[in-house]
């Protein structure tokens, strides 16, 4: 049973967050980049209404199961690409802020990223990092099927 929900009890803290989520939807940021941030956050956070929600979103785009199921082991397999790499490493830093993020991190996803782009990386798993601790803190469960 979910507790309160955000969007009915404070429809404006809902709005606000879905600002950045349309931002998010709209910036330029490819699908498969958006989809493999949420996965992987979400992972890392325990969300199980996220992870749910971003696998199906990730399949219906057009992801493979073998790299879906790949993604929290993904620096011991081939499945990704330098961009997802650095793009997937950086995920991990901002979600478990607690030890900053590296320079080595922010270096190599510079690399690879131009600048614009990876403001836009950096929003993105803001977002994400926010829906989670939205949806674990009012218990909001995947539906089942």
């Amino acid at each position: 049973m979910n507790r309160i929900n955000i969007g009915q009890e404070d429809p404006e803290a809902y709005k606000a967050i879905m600002g950045l989520e349309n931002y998010i939807v709209n910036s330029g940021l490819t699908k498969t980049h958006r989809e493999l941030i949420k996965i992987r956050a979400s992972q890392i956070n325990g969300c199980a209404y996220c992870i749910d929600m971003h696998t199906r979103d990730a399949r219906k785009a057009g992801e493979t199961e073998q790299r879906i199921y790949g993604l929290s082991a993904w620096r011991d397999t081939p499945f990704y690409d330098e961009q997802e790499r650095a793009l997937l490493a950086l995920t991990e830093e901002v979600t478990l802020i607690t030890g900053h993020v590296s320079d080595a991190t922010y270096n190599a996803a510079a690399a690879v990223f131009d600048k614009v782009y990876l403001a836009k990386i950096i929003m993105a798993i803001i977002t994400i990092n926010a829906w989670n601790r939205l949806a674990i803190s009012t218990q909001m469960q995947p539906a089942k099927g």
